[in-house]
């Protein structure tokens, strides 16, 4: 049974993880667009009209507006409710998973900044080097002195993160003529193998592959598109890299005793 004190904590996080996400929708919309992510508030893209912060609440708000800017009453995008959910889900699973300890931080830290990632390379077809590439040696700190990662482990995940979706890139192109990965994923890869060591990016690659493999094909068929243009990859090696995090090792050493 759970104790008050419990329910506290876990009320908290779900909390801390909605204020957060509310924030992750600005990195999302103003990142890619070049915009400060501090100045102006928060304000409707459609109208420009500033958004007060009783209808800025975190999942609440756009429900009780129903999905409308109060002022111009144009569609408010469900991603915004979408995202801060999400958020709040992902630091209650990483509150279960890793308790009240410092890797908590850490690995929301680290979820919260695949969640921009993966939502900007869904409407962009872009992986933002603002969070990437100073992602890879912060998450290589965080995993050496914090999640208790080798430091050659993590500083190996770097290396084959960026050759091994290198040489797939390569061989792609040559094979194909056409542009393998872009250099987002292969820099996406490198920060997977910062934080969770080389020995994750085999799995986080696996689970890219037949999950990407599967939404592109049927959306190649439904749209008529070719299976390069049908779908980015970014969101795919992150749900590879989330399911790592907190069952990887376990299916891995499961899938080794089976084969």
């Amino acid at each position: 049974m759970i104790s008050p004190m419990e329910w506290l904590g876990i009320s908290g996080v779900i909390l801390l993880g909605a204020v957060v996400g509310s924030f992750l929708n600005v990195c999302i919309y103003r990142l890619p667009r070049g915009e400060s992510l501090v100045f102006p508030a928060s304000r409707c893209p459609q109208c420009g009209r500033g958004i007060s912060w009783h209808d800025n609440v975190p999942i609440v708000g756009y429900f009780l507006l129903k999905g409308r800017c109060r002022h111009c009453r144009q569609q408010i995008s469900g991603r915004y409710p979408l995202v801060e959910a999400l958020s709040a889900a992902l630091a209650l699973a990483a509150y279960v998973k890793f308790g009240l300890s410092l890797a908590l931080p850490a690995v929301f830290l680290f979820l919260a900044a695949l969640i921009v990632i993966v939502f900007i390379d869904i409407e962009h077809q872009i992986i933002p080097h603002e969070i990437v590439l100073p992602g890879i040696p912060v998450f290589l700190l965080a995993a050496v002195f914090i999640m208790g990662v080798p430091w050659l482990d993590s500083f190996l995940g770097i290396m084959v993160g960026i050759g091994i979706l290198y040489l797939i890139a390569l061989y792609y192109e040559q094979l194909t003529g056409n542009e393998g990965m872009g250099g987002g994923d292969v820099n996406l890869m490198a920060m997977f193998g910062a934080f969770l060591g080389w020995q994750s990016l085999l799995f986080i690659l696996m689970i890219a592959s037949v999950t990407g493999a599967a939404v592109g094909i049927s959306l190649m068929i439904r749209r008529g598109e070719s299976l390069k243009y049908a779908v980015p990859f970014g969101p795919f090696l992150s749900l590879g890299a989330v399911l790592y995090l907190f069952w990887g090792r376990d299916l891995t050493k499961y899938f080794l005793y089976l084969f």
